[in-house]
């Protein structure tokens, strides 16, 4: 064989490989674009399934609240006919209240500790300061709004009044 007949054969054998290498990368570039396809349509799943359990644990909260709407609307009833006195319409408002909390806590709603309580800014909104001589600098003195924790989160901050020190 000669120098011609191997760099021939040298030639048909780079061609042959670069051929080879084309087919897999388009193979490979085929599975790319599938991988791609597929992710897409695993990302829209996700968010469907994530909407529609939002909606469902929307309603297990909502039907859950019912109860106290039945009872909203059994005192409203009571209070209308004037059957009742003021004291037992503050009792059944109160019922009520405690009933809601109640309700609202089993999904992980839990009211933030203020009062008499040192201000944290991470769970109090200071709204107002008052100067006193009874209690420590930057403790609680009034809440104005409750604050709230969802599941351990910050839901809502307590509007609060802070003593400060008397001149």
């Amino acid at each position: 064989m000669g120098d011609n007949e191997l760099a021939a054969d040298q030639a048909a054998q780079d061609t042959q490989d670069i051929q080879a290498l084309k087919e897999e990368r388009d193979s490979l570039f085929d599975r790319l674009l599938r991988k791609q396809a597929e992710f897409e349509n695993y990302k829209k799943r996700m968010d469907r399934e994530k909407a529609e359990f939002v909606q469902f644990a929307s309603a297990e909260v909502m039907k859950e609240l019912l109860g106290t709407v039945d009872s909203f609307e059994l005192a409203l009833r009571n209070a209308a006919s004037g059957g009742s006195g003021k004291e037992e319409v503050l009792r059944g408002l109160e019922l009520i209240q405690k009933q809601l909390l109640d309700t609202l806590g089993r999904f992980g709603l839990k009211a933030i500790e203020a009062k008499g309580k040192k201000f944290d800014p991470n769970f109090h909104q200071a709204v107002a300061t008052q100067a006193t001589e009874e209690m420590e600098e930057n403790t609680v003195i009034e809440e104005m709004r409750k604050g709230y924790t969802l599941n351990g989160r910050l839901l809502r901050p307590a509007m609060v009044s802070v003593s400060v020190k008397k001149d």
